[in-house]
């Protein structure tokens, strides 16, 4: 596998071209990560938003260093001084089925957004602060398109995301927004120019910090100063496995991602394999929307910034004047995996990842988005790149299967026999109509290119 081109592949065309210019004006692969995350949270808020958290994994190609970041959100309630309020229940349809999401003031965590994309921009950004911020703040004082595949998502999740401010955005005049309709929040470049030029610290102390806690406090949330002030981006050890040949490198995750790719079957090449793949990658209970996004970034000196971010459904509570949605990260269920500690983080699905060739060289940068299916969507890439000779493009784009308790759910191409092997093999197996971005949404740069998911109108641009 040859050298890595430098490129940047994202979920919305305005996020991978912010990128670009980044990268075009000489910044750092970190410069254009950060950048390009600034723009999803104009153009992605389905998605992700400065009130959200996240995980960032960088490759340094002189040192061969790996390091993650860990700015995902935290547990309110330092304060002590506040009991959280019942949550609000809303119906989102996924897969065609209803299920109840909790949102609200009660749902919000401390959000590490702009904190961590300041640590990442401080400890690897070439450009100043003010010119990464640029292209998101221009960005959401004009709007962006709203893709059809965000659209979808929006039709699924509008009971949250339309949900008191958030109906002036995705439903203004009473009509949901459709594909190629501007999405635009009035505020949010306010927000971004104060982001640009007081830098991140704006939304931790000071006059916007005091607006989030009495925002979501007024909504029934514990949020309190002391939360924002105390919360610190950490940096978090590097899991490592081998694929053939090649180093997996990533942050430990919930669904253990890189342990996964260890217990993999040794032969990966011969035929019939996937009985042993779904039962290496089986999930356990209820499959719920993933509403996160990705950003990879390869520069032209072959450093590699991958983050992944997200707000949840969004809590739909808003901070008035900055169009800014805040997380319902406490309302995730599935994410609760232990006592709520004021302080601590969450646990999350989120794997952004890069992986590592024989001669020390970047082959893949690669994150996704998909809850519990992130693990499957990236294993399935890898996979695809490293073991079936496929590009970067052709391993995203194919049809995946999921397995989840004693079934696997598989889309729209896969091979017949496969899934007769499946079923021989004991699986139920569950043929979907399409591609759909129940499947997750990956993001990657590779030796052949960088490329978007088509699940979720991902798009990959090189510089």
């Amino acid at each position: 596998m040859g050298s890595v081109a430098a490129g940047v592949a994202a979920s919305h065309p305005a996020t991978a071209r912010t990128g670009v210019r980044i990268l075009e004006a000489g910044g750092t692969a970190a410069d254009a990560a950060v950048a390009a995350v600034l723009a999803c949270c104009v153009a992605e808020t389905i998605y992700t938003g400065l009130g959200g958290g996240g995980f960032a994994t960088y490759f340094d190609a002189r040192s061969g260093e790996v390091t993650c970041l860990d700015f995902f959100v935290a547990v309110p309630g330092l304060d002590g001084d506040r009991k959280p309020e019942p949550m609000v229940a809303v119906d989102v349809f996924f897969g065609g089925l209803p299920q109840i999401y909790s949102i609200g003031g009660a749902s919000v965590a401390v959000p590490g957004v702009p904190a961590g994309l300041g640590e990442v921009h401080r400890r690897w950004g070439r450009l100043s602060w003010a010119e990464v911020v640029a292209p998101a703040a221009g960005l959401a004082r004009t709007g962006v398109l709203l893709p059809a595949a965000h659209a979808r998502t929006l039709k699924s999740c509008a009971p949250a995301l339309a949900y008191g401010d958030g109906a002036a955005s995705y439903q203004p005049g009473g009509r949901l927004l459709e594909s190629d309709e501007l999405l635009f929040h009035q505020g949010l470049s306010t927000a971004m120019d104060a982001l640009a030029a007081d830098g991140p610290g704006v939304f931790y102390a000071g006059e916007y910090a005091e607006l989030m806690v009495s925002t979501v406090r007024a909504a029934g949330g514990t949020l309190g100063p002391a939360d924002l002030a105390g919360y610190r981006v950490a940096e978090v050890p590097v899991d490592h496995a081998t694929l053939s040949g090649y180093r997996v490198c990533a942050r430990h995750d919930l669904n253990r991602t890189v342990d996964t790719i260890g217990a993999l079957p040794a032969d990966l090449t011969r035929p019939g394999r996937a009985p042993e793949v779904a039962s290496t990658l089986r999930n356990l209970g209820a499959q719920r929307l993933g509403d996160t996004t990705n950003v990879s970034v390869v520069d032209a000196e072959g450093n590699a910034c991958v983050i992944t971010t997200t707000l949840g459904l969004g809590a739909g509570v808003w901070l008035p004047g900055l169009g800014i949605n805040l997380n319902s990260m406490l309302g995730e269920g599935e994410l609760l995996t232990g006592e709520l500690v004021p302080g601590r983080r969450m646990s999350s699905y989120m794997c952004p990842l890069v992986v590592i060739g024989p001669d020390d060289s970047l082959a893949v940068a690669a994150g996704s988005a998909g809850a519990s299916r992130i693990r499957t969507a990236l294993i399935d890439t890898l996979l695809g790149v490293l073991v079936d000779g496929l590009d970067v493009g052709e391993a995203i784009a194919r049809p995946r299967f999921h397995a989840v308790e004693d079934t696997v759910h598989a889309e729209r191409g896969c091979s017949p026999a496969e899934l007769e092997t499946l079923r021989a093999a004991g699986w139920q197996v569950v043929e979907w109509p399409d591609l759909n971005h129940y499947f997750g949404g990956v993001t990657a740069v590779g030796q052949a290119g960088a490329a978007g998911d088509p699940r979720r109108g991902g798009v990959g641009l090189l510089l």
